[in-house]
């Protein structure tokens, strides 16, 4: 990719629009279903057909409304899903409950095993399950095939982890006794994840969940249903054939109706919600209402910042991929560069003309590396953001205008001359505008990324060494991903991913996040003849 970007490229990763709509329209008929056609045989494949059951919970169904899913890059129907009613979300969540007692009792590495299948038989579908994510998401093929790939990586670090997780047994004070940290599974975790990565979220959650011993209610974006529908069926392979419970993994497709259930419901044990700050806030509070955990990963106002001595051979691919990938669709997307003073022309020229030669075309084709938005919604907020710019004083270098093709195509944007605190450099829009802003000092740089109310991701360019340390201590970057000369986006599974302040404070993937699905114990253990108290108390 930064090969691509250097030759003049710029970009990798975008994401196309799909659109649910109440079902059965004349445009949505048999005949012209995308799911119908040959070269989209990859559908079939996956086990999907014109009409898909929305819930599995050991068995198919779907009473509740059926809803079409829309290809982005061109607004033509894929195929339809039967969504959940919330008599099915009741009998999903008691089959998951009793799939529990039965999973609960599976030993850690056991698990660990399972879970290894599971990312075993995603390799094996690696190339179909990709297509249907550029397809039905609008991501291009090689993000969709990455996005399989990350929830595979993330089950092999889980089946080593599997034989990881527990506490440590700490000095007792008392003589004769044990200290010991016990680590349980929360029970029932339910996942709501957002439309940018219907695959990658997903996964995070569902393998450390499932090695931690938990059961998982899966909620997908209701405008990528046919993604969430076939990586539920490829994880049900798996634990059919080892005899265990298909509530394990279950799955309610549906909207807000479901996801607030899930919410409110005491018997979901955490509650992990990717997707905006906004509908993050409705969701906390009602979790938070019955006292339940909660794992939230939000929205990202993401900063690269670039000092007078940074390699622009490395800032120049950097920030094209970190503010146009994805089509400026995820949470950390880079939405503000801030350029030294000294290098702010130079590096502005750079961009814009790497700007103007990115391959834009149909997610599914080799060569394209920007797609559309993913719906017609976005188009609106994204011409929205252009009239404010205009407004408060920006200046338009490129792009700005909606694109003369179907599908919900826009101009990858770059925006001069605002001040960094004005509104709408302060306002996260998930579209593809980036915000140039010139600086003179390290200490106002610093306090520029800080000042936005998401903390998610961040990073610097720079040679001096006293200012990365600078950067990554107490008065630095206030972010949960603190980078030095790489973009902000494209993290490792391997360290724990989220963000700070109005992002959620929830971690996922590596590192320790595994404590989230989990409930701790301290355990004391007399194994004396004696009853010592702790502080050397004497009750006689």
């Amino acid at each position: 990719l930064i090969r691509l970007i250097r030759a003049g490229c710029k970009h990798r990763h975008k994401h196309t629009l799909i659109k649910l709509s109440p079902s059965v329209g004349a445009a949505a008929n048999m005949s012209t279903l995308l799911v119908n056609r040959p070269q989209y045989s990859c559908l079939r494949e996956l086990g999907l057909s014109e009409d898909n059951d929305g819930v599995y919970n050991g068995s198919w169904g779907g009473q509740g409304q059926v809803v079409t899913s829309y290809c982005p890059a061109n607004n033509e129907p894929i195929a339809r899903v039967r969504q959940a009613t919330m008599a099915e979300y009741e009998e999903t969540v008691q089959k998951a409950q009793d799939a529990w007692k039965v999973w609960a009792d599976v030993p850690a590495p056991k698990r660990g095993e399972v879970v290894r299948q599971i990312g075993d038989a995603l390799r094996g579908k690696i190339k179909a399950l990709g297509s249907l994510v550029s397809l039905e998401m609008g991501k291009i093929y090689v993000e969709g095939v990455g996005e399989v790939q990350e929830y595979v990586d993330v089950c092999d670090y889980a089946v080593g982890l599997s034989r990881m997780i527990g506490g440590p047994i700490l000095p007792s004070e008392r003589p004769g006794h044990a200290l010991i940290e016990q680590w349980n599974p929360v029970g029932l975790v339910g996942i709501i994840t957002a439309f940018n990565f219907p695959v990658a979220v997903y996964g995070w959650n569902n393998a450390i969940a499932l090695i931690c011993g938990n059961v998982c209610l899966w909620k997908g974006a209701p405008t990528t249903p046919l993604t969430s529908v076939a990586v539920t069926r490829i994880v049900a392979e798996v634990l059919e054939r080892n005899h265990l419970p298909g509530a394990i993994c279950s799955m309610t497709c549906g909207g807000a109706d479901i996801g607030t259930a899930m919410a409110k419901d005491e018997r979901v044990g955490l509650l992990s919600f990717t997707g905006s700050t906004q509908v993050g806030k409705q969701v906390a509070m009602m979790v938070q209402e019955r006292f339940g955990r909660q794992l939230l990963e939000l929205g990202g106002n993401n900063a690269i910042i670039v000092f007078e001595d940074a390699d622009l051979n490395l800032v120049v691919p950097s920030a094209v991929f970190a503010s146009v990938g994805t089509a400026g669709q995820r949470c950390t997307t880079t939405r503000r560069l801030m350029l030294h003073e000294s290098v702010h022309d130079d590096v502005v020229e750079r961009i814009a003309k790497a700007y103007k030669q990115i391959r834009i075309g149909d997610p599914w084709e080799p060569s394209t590396l920007y797609g559309p938005l993913h719906t017609k919604q976005a188009v609106q907020q994204y011409l929205a953001a252009i009239e404010q710019v205009k407004q408060q004083g920006g200046t338009l270098v490129c792009g700005g205008k909606i694109m003369d093709r179907p599908g919900n195509y826009v101009e990858p944007t770059i925006i001069t001359g605002l001040p960094h605190d004005a509104p709408i450099v302060h306002t996260e829009t998930f579209v593809p505008i980036l915000y140039v802003l010139k600086f003179k000092t390290e200490d106002e740089a610093f306090a520029w990324n800080n000042e936005v109310k998401q903390g998610l991701s961040s990073s610097i360019f720079t040679k001096d060494m006293g200012r990365v340390f600078r950067w990554l201590g107490p008065k630095g970057s206030d972010c949960g991903i603190v980078n030095v000369n790489i973009p902000t986006s494209g993290a490792e599974i391997g360290g724990a991913f989220g963000g700070e302040k109005h992002t959620g404070g929830g971690r996922e993937s590596g590192s320790d996040s595994w404590k989230q699905y989990m409930r701790r114990s301290t355990c004391t253990i007399n194994y004396s003849k004696d009853l010592p108290l702790a502080q050397g108390i004497k009750f006689e």
